[in-house]
């Protein structure tokens, strides 16, 4: 049985080129494995708070020095790192959004990204701590930035990789729907990032 973590987070539901993106890999996925649980973390449906004083004083305290406010915090966040421990695949919709991720990724990340849990410090420096996962991103945008002018600028998915690489998760597959807001590449786009979709 395959544990499926499937991270939303654009805000638009109808319409989202991301959501179409991401469902098409859960998609090819379900047809890979015939044995799958499906997680779905949906940051516009439940958003993540964004980072205020009263969670890093918890997320660098000791539990038993906690209020009762700081508990449900901390609870909180154990909660979603749970779901990214238990998860074997996680599939993120990363819309570019202003040449970077939705705000609702960002806080999801600034929950998540925590010593002892996600990762670690020894005397080697970092480690991940959830090794051994998969990663699929599904990365949509109205430019084009994997190659060509505006290549500088692809700082969502390097991004994205960055936060899962100091996760420990080493092994990334990203799926393009580029250029969606481009005349004469429109058209063909999100069919493209579809047909390139493979499960490996």
């Amino acid at each position: 049985m395959k544990n499926i973590l499937h991270i939303i987070s654009s805000p638009r539901v109808g319409i989202s080129d991301s959501r179409k993106l991401g469902n098409a890999v859960i998609e090819k996925i379900q047809e890979k494995y015939s044995d799958v649980v499906i997680k779905e973390r949906d940051l516009t449906k439940n958003p993540v708070p964004f980072l205020e004083e009263v969670h890093i004083n918890t997320f660098f305290s000791p539990a038993e020095s906690h209020s009762p406010e700081q508990e449900e915090i901390n609870k909180y966040s154990q909660g979603l790192i749970a779901e990214l421990q238990e998860a074997d695949i996680i599939v993120v919709e990363s819309p570019m959004y202003n040449f970077s991720v939705p705000a609702t990724l960002r806080a999801y990340f600034d929950f998540t990204s925590r010593a002892g849990y996600t990762f670690k410090y020894d005397e080697n420096g970092p480690q991940g701590l959830l090794n051994d996962k998969k990663l699929y991103i599904a990365f949509t945008s109205g430019n084009i930035y994997s190659e060509g002018p505006y290549q500088s600028n692809d700082s969502n998915v390097p991004y994205v990789k960055n936060i899962f690489g100091f996760y420990g998760v080493k092994d990334v597959s990203v799926f393009r729907a580029e250029g969606l807001a481009i005349p004469g590449i429109q058209e063909t786009s999100m069919e493209k990032a579809i047909n390139s979709i493979v499960i490996d």
